[in-house]
């Protein structure tokens, strides 16, 4: 290799890490740009990663697999430019040093280049021309900036993190562990609480868009999992867009602009990340989530629930029509990112994650008694102990 060869490669290797570096952690914007080292480097290494997932590990291991992989592809990344930008630095320190006397080799350059960039001063293998120490100036700063600049990434990229889980968990007693729709809607008739859909719709709209804006400026954060193998930010999107279909079908008891609104806004967010992630959309959607016979099962749980439908004879046609503009694509990001869906009717045997454990079932019933009014708050009736006073001893 040249001098000029190895120069001239230093600095494109620099340049492009460095391009990478800044569009990844400080650039606020979606980069249009398909030729790019960090979408090469998260497109095999996950297909790499899905694929082991899907071949070696069934069930809750399979889950655990996944959820490694946003933080430690984050931490390779960091390793990865570090590396680049040490060997391309050595390479143009090499390419720097006087022809004359002993030169040293690419090897020592490279080491050389290694102390630089963390700032250790060893002082064993110094520049012996102007050039060279120009350049390892330049280095230490870069090094140091770099570090600097992750060190203050990190917490940012949790931080949003945080903000889209808070919502996730929110769903657990409102809409059920899955979250589904029908949950959503009968346990909120259920408790008289339907005037309080809207807020809830409202709430979500404003999720969608902080996390339009989070994921676009960051595409990793689609891959970091939620805390349970039941929950995930695409799941509660796809119940709060089935609730907002049903509203918007045939609920006569809410209003159905705030419907609109968070569907719009949610649909922008699934086309978007859809998008980003260069994912396409499944052929065909059919039943795959909502059969007839699931349909009928669905306004029967509506009339136990005293919930008002009026989607007249073709209701299912029409819900179908209406799944069949966001159901594609979140079938087709759900299987790209190994995403389980939740159907849109909930598992009568599971229980949410708030009355799971020692005395859940204890708990739920007497938050649920408590709630309707059939347990009375008194502690006394008539010299005995009521029903909701032994319960509260039990939970003891």
């Amino acid at each position: 290799m040249t001098t000029y060869a190895a120069l001239l490669a230093g600095l494109i290797v620099l340049a492009l890490v460095l391009q990478d570096a800044f569009e990844v952690m400080l650039l606020p914007r979606r980069v249009q740009r398909r030729v790019r080292m960090v979408r090469a480097y998260f497109r095999a290494s996950w297909a790499v990663w899905r694929w082991a997932a899907r071949a070696w590990l069934p069930g809750p291991q399979r889950e655990r697999f996944l959820s490694i992989f946003g933080a430690l592809s984050m931490m390779v990344l960091f390793i990865l430019w570090a590396g680049l930008m040490i060997f391309a630095f050595g390479l143009i320190q090499w390419a720097v040093q006087p022809p004359t006397g002993a030169i040293s080799g690419l090897g020592e350059q490279t080491y050389m280049s290694g102390v630089t960039f963390f700032t250790l001063g060893f002082g064993d293998v110094v520049p012996r021309n102007s050039a060279g120490r120009v350049i390892a100036v330049i280095e230490a700063g870069t090094g140091f900036g770099l570090m600097a600049v992750v060190i203050g990434y990190l917490p940012v990229l949790y931080q949003l993190f945080a903000r889209r889980e808070a919502h996730v968990l929110q769903l657990d007693a409102r809409a059920g562990s899955p979250p589904t729709a029908t949950a959503i809607l009968v346990r909120h008739a259920e408790s008289q609480g339907l005037d309080k859909v809207d807020d809830i719709l409202r709430a979500w709209e404003i999720w969608g868009a902080e996390l339009l804006e989070s994921h676009l400026s960051y595409p990793m954060l689609a891959y970091y999992r939620s805390q349970h193998d039941d929950q995930s930010w695409l799941g509660a999107l796809a119940a709060i867009m089935d609730a907002c279909a049903l509203i918007l079908v045939g609920v006569e008891d809410i209003k159905p602009l705030q419907a609109r609104m968070t569907f719009a806004m949610a649909r922008q967010v699934v086309l978007e990340m859809a998008r980003s992630l260069e994912v396409s959309g499944t052929q065909d959607v059919g039943q795959a989530r909502l059969h007839p016979a699931g349909f009928e099962e669905m306004l029967t749980s509506f009339s136990d629930a005293g919930l008002t439908w009026n989607g007249g004879p073709a209701a299912y046609e029409t819900l179908a029509a209406a799944r069949a503009t966001y159901e594609p694509l979140l079938l087709g990001l759900a299987d790209h990112l190994l995403i389980a869906l939740p159907g849109w009717l909930p598992d009568n045997d599971g229980a949410d994650h708030w009355e799971r454990g020692p005395r859940g079932i204890i708990a739920r019933r007497l938050i649920g008694g408590l709630a309707d009014g059939s347990i009375s708050a008194g502690t006394r009736r008539g010299g005995k102990r009521t029903r909701a006073g032994r319960l509260r001893d039990q939970l003891r």
